[in-house]
């Protein structure tokens, strides 16, 4: 589910952005990388809109 727009999609339509066990995020193209995973619509306006709600900051449980 996309944290922007909060509508289901396959995660094949969805981009995984990752919060490693070292703190860094990233963007994670394989969807293998070890991590905390959140995933977001390929667009501007919801990850717009997740930054807004926060919903990225809460999924990851820290402040980005």
């Amino acid at each position: 589910m996309c944290l922007g727009c909060q509508e289901s999609k396959s995660k094949r339509e969805l981009i995984r952005i990752v919060r490693s066990p070292e703190g860094e995020f990233s963007v994670d193209t394989t969807g293998k990388k070890p991590g905390r995973g959140a995933y977001i619509c390929p667009k501007m306006e919801c990850f717009n809109a997740a930054r807004k709600s926060k919903g990225l900051e809460r999924s990851f449980k820290s402040p980005i």
